[in-house]
């Protein structure tokens, strides 16, 4: 079926929930007005509606291809590309200084979420240019700026990552690659770097990899770690292509899923050292390198909602027109569309809620991203980032691992003909079971929230989190009617999870392993909470708009329902597995696995 980018709830999310307005008002956001916002993101849509979308299938049944070191991409994946650049998509959030437009997060957010809905394989050679960007707008230096990152946003170059070794997964303390000083300040480059993706291919020019490495005098652990940046083919300080670089592919990976997009072996220094060129200060690159995994990490959790949506727009299509027996109910003497029954109701509802909870979070917290950067007063952008920071592993985490249980019931809807190939449905299940797995797994989000989130600052960003939701517990208490009930269903979600918050900071220094065994349902518990804070406030704007739309306010104030008796129904059953199911998790030996 044909995607169809759901802009009225993106503008609704904007508009109602991350206070587009506010952003607008922003120092430097002036012109991101929500009549500007409105037509970028109907252009947005057109683009990949129109374009990106028909590839979809194409990609998966024509993936990217390798010979003799050359990767071929999917037809029609390089005139896309081309036009994906030249329509300027690349640069919506970056610097007009260097060719972008300098937009907000908030507002390149939702044409993010539809970029990877349309095609989530084609979609990630972008997003690891933006985090190449990212990194050298932070780190590097002012002549690496001005040579890179205009070619990077015009889709001439495109960049990537390289992080994981075949002996080094996430644990980078083991990177070996090592880099070797020159006398004219270069470096010459050797090892070997697995699954990068997008790390050879056909659609641009050149290639600019950001490649960790250690110099020979360097520290031991994360702390010997430098960054780098290795072109595919040398340039001149004006940017003239030269030479290739001795940087090679040597394979690239068969994949469950994502199968257009390209993950790239690569060989550094066969012939001698492939040259580098050092961002920032030795043995920082880790720091660095954070900059475009903190970059990417929003971006999947971005792509967990993207690939959900697509996934529940395919499902409600196929619901609509599959005739298959009588109701329960009696009704009807012949068969009816699936749709009327009620069990695929319930998972169509569990789809709709989860994908709109999972979005609000997450352009929520865009919003605060922007702020963050942006806003006039210093405490208001420490307080903003501190929000978006507690937020990113979250919306990483909850959004992708939600993605797999969308994307489950898109193909359960669909019975038998889920299973086959050619309905769909099975691949927007594929494509999602990396989500969890890159960038971080689940457990590394996890991890992240319990000692970088929660423990640094001794649980203050999650207990004003706590008491912003209690605010809107009362808003909905005042509202009355159906918000009363989603008030108490959010209150015993607030108290499960201020109850696991204090029960981390508690026991982490005397039992970690109990507290850490509980990580990922404690970051599954604030995604639920959170994306059912936004709901509820959702409810509330909706409530106030409904004479405008009836028929969309109405439904939004039905999925928010759902939401609080289905899926926030979870919180206290998973805060007491997180404080009391600690010893069973460990109980078993090695042997008795």
């Amino acid at each position: 079926m044909s995607f169809q980018a759901p802009i009225k709830d993106m503008q609704f999310v904007m508009s109602e929930l991350a206070d587009l307005t506010r952003i607008a008002a922003l120092p430097g956001y002036e012109d991101a007005s929500p009549d500007v916002a409105q037509a970028v993101l109907e252009e947005a849509a057109r683009f990949n509606e129109e374009v990106l979308a028909p590839l979809n299938v194409i990609g998966d049944q024509q993936p990217s291809t390798w010979k003799d070191g050359v990767v071929t991409t999917t037809p029609g994946f390089k005139e896309a590309f081309r036009q994906f650049s030249e329509a300027g998509w690349q640069g919506v959030v970056h610097p007009q200084a260097f060719g972008g437009q300098g937009l907000p997060k908030l507002v390149a957010t939702p044409c993010t979420e539809m970029l990877n809905a349309a095609n989530l394989s084609f979609a990630l050679c972008p997003l690891l240019t933006d985090g190449a960007v990212e990194a050298l707008l932070t780190a590097g230096t002012e002549a690496q700026r001005a040579l890179y990152v205009p070619k990077l946003l015009s889709g001439e170059w495109t960049g990537t990552m390289n992080l994981t070794e075949p002996q080094a997964g996430s644990d980078l303390a083991m990177v070996r690659t090592r880099a070797e000083r020159e006398a004219d300040g270069t470096y010459r480059i050797f090892g070997t770097k697995i699954f990068i993706t997008f790390g050879e291919h056909d659609m641009a020019e050149n290639i600019v990899h950001l490649v960790l490495a250690r110099t020979p005098d360097a520290p031991a652990g994360v702390k010997g770690i430098s960054l780098f940046i290795v072109p595919k083919f040398n340039v001149d300080a004006e940017g003239k292509l030269g030479a290739r670089n001795d940087v090679h592919c040597v394979s690239i990976e068969h994949k469950l899923g994502i199968k257009a997009s390209p993950t790239a072996v690569l060989q550094f220094g066969d012939n001698g050292g492939a040259t580098g060129y050092l961002v920032g200060e030795e043995n920082r690159g880790l720091e660095y390198m954070f900059i475009m995994m903190n970059a990417a990490r929003f971006a999947v959790g971005m792509q967990g909602v993207a690939v959900a949506e697509r996934s529940y727009q395919h499902a409600v299509a196929y619901a609509r027109d599959r005739l298959q027996s009588r109701p329960v109910d009696g009704s009807s003497r012949d068969a009816v569309t699936i749709i009327h029954h009620p069990d695929v109701k319930r998972m169509l509802m569990t789809m709709r809620a989860l994908t709109q909870g999972a979005r609000a979070l997450a352009y929520v917290a865009a919003g605060q991203a922007d702020i963050a950067h942006h806003a006039a007063d210093a405490d208001t952008r420490q307080r903003a980032q501190a929000v978006y920071e507690f937020l990113v592993p979250i919306v990483k985490g909850w959004s992708t691992e939600m993605s797999l249980e969308v994307t489950s019931l898109g193909v359960q809807v669909h019975g038998g003909m889920g299973f086959i190939e050619e309905t769909g449905a099975a691949q927007y299940y594929r494509d999602a079971r990396i989500l969890p797995i890159y960038e971080g797994t689940t457990a590394i989000q996890a991890n992240d929230l319990i000692g970088r989130k929660t423990l640094r600052d001794r649980g203050a960003v999650a207990r004003m989190l706590c008491e912003q939701i209690e605010a809107t517990e009362n808003e909905l208490r005042a509202a009355g009617g159906v918000a009363t009930p989603v008030a108490e269903r959010l209150a015993k979600g607030r108290e499960a999870l201020s109850v696991v918050v204090d029960y981390v900071l508690a026991n982490t220094q005397d039992n970690a392993n109990a507290v850490f065994a509980g990580s990922v349902p404690y970051l599954k518990l604030a995604g639920i909470v959170l994306g059912g804070w936004q709901m509820g406030r959702a409810l509330l704007a909706a409530q106030k708009l409904r004479d405008q739309d009836p028929s969309f306010y109405d439904a939004k104030i039905g999925t928010a329902r759902f939401f609080a008796e289905h899926i926030l129904t979870q919180a206290p059953g998973l805060a007491q597995s997180i404080t009391e199911g600690a010893d069973s998790a460990l109980s078993l030996s090695e042997a008795q696995f």
